[in-house]
């Protein structure tokens, strides 16, 4: 193991500082959000199947940035029913439409965020001082605002995906979930965060965006962690701005968001991670106050993690119930 003894990591309540305002910071971030219109614009795809209907779905988020979403809903629905929201990886999109039809034909609808600027078809519109690299994290780093970081926004995109699905007719808004991995993860920890009230179940696979000096530390410098690294070589070599750079980006590291989840919570982590270190990982997990679960892979790193599709449909499976009938 490179990281942790697992013991420690058990332990472990990470290393990046909490900004001191941190709570004001996301307050009149949501407050900024709850400006936002739930209006949506629906198209139907090329996909369609017999179990579902398939369409793009459009809102305009934070900043005027047009949001791309794929939905999948069941063709059969005579009632109201669970949704689940899906995040995806760093760089890709929200993948194929065939992914979601289990779900679908289960009863579920899934709406499924393309994050801004990333490999789908969501715009980054953003306009901030200074460079960003190759990486996202460090966008808006040298803003003097931190509302302008680049993930402060696709976080609050999070919750108006989720806000939206809630205002559509057929779904129950008493049993929405969300899932995804690797900064899906990371961006349904946020949502879960953000709108606690909401989302009732989290699964989560190796999740990004934790405890960046940690990262750091570890010289995570290949890895999704690496423009961090780059960063400092080209823009800051000798660290001078080491404590301010972190500092920021403690707005946007999901474990001082962890103790806002109501969420039941299924986490999957993989102890030879060097992608996302599992103690970036477990930063996160320990300070997580509702009801959780871990679930220890310990040959495997960022990869394909067996079982977990079966584990994370039946973690999901208790939404199709209608909770009022099981009072």
């Amino acid at each position: 193991m490179f990281d942790m003894p697992l013991a420690q990591l058990q332990k472990y309540m990470g290393t990046n500082p909490k900004p001191a305002d941190f709570a004001d910071f996301w307050s009149r971030a949501l407050e900024e959000l709850s400006a936002q219109s739930l209006h949506y614009e629906l198209i139907p795809a090329t996909f369609q199947t017999t179990v579902a209907s398939c369409y793009h779905l459009y809102f305009t988020g934070v900043g005027g940035a047009r949001v791309h979403c794929q939905l999948v809903k069941p063709r059969e629905q005579k009632q109201k029913g669970p949704g689940l929201v899906w995040f995806h990886g760093y760089h890709t999109n929200s993948g194929d439409w065939v992914d979601k039809l289990a779900y679908a034909a289960a009863g579920f609808t899934v709406l499924a965020m393309d994050c801004r600027g990333q490999g789908g078809k969501s715009e980054d519109n953003l306009q901030v001082k200074g460079p960003t690299l190759k990486g996202h994290i460090i966008r808006g780093i040298e803003d003097p605002n931190p509302h302008h970081l680049y993930y402060r926004n696709v976080f609050l995109d999070t919750v108006q995906a989720v806000r939206i699905l809630c205002s559509m007719d057929h779904i129950d808004r008493e049993r929405i979930g969300v899932y995804g991995a690797s900064q899906g993860g990371a961006l349904a920890l946020a949502c879960a965060a953000l709108e606690p009230s909401v989302v009732k179940k989290a699964v989560v696979l190796y999740p990004f965006l934790s405890d960046y000096k940690r990262a750091q530390e570890l010289d995570m410098k290949n890895t999704a962690y690496e423009e961090i690294h780059y960063y400092f070589r080209f823009l800051d070599p000798t660290h001078e701005r080491e404590e301010e750079v972190f500092y920021k980006l403690g707005y946007i590291d999901i474990q001082h968001l962890a103790d806002r989840i109501c969420a039941d919570v299924l986490w999957a982590v993989a102890l030879e991670d060097h992608i996302c270190p599992p103690s970036t990982q477990f930063a996160v997990y320990n300070k997580i106050k509702s009801k959780k679960d871990m679930v220890l892979f310990y040959e495997y790193g960022h990869e394909y993690l067996p079982t977990m599709g079966d584990r994370a449909y039946l973690f999901f499976a208790d939404l199709l119930s209608n909770p009022k009938e099981k009072r």
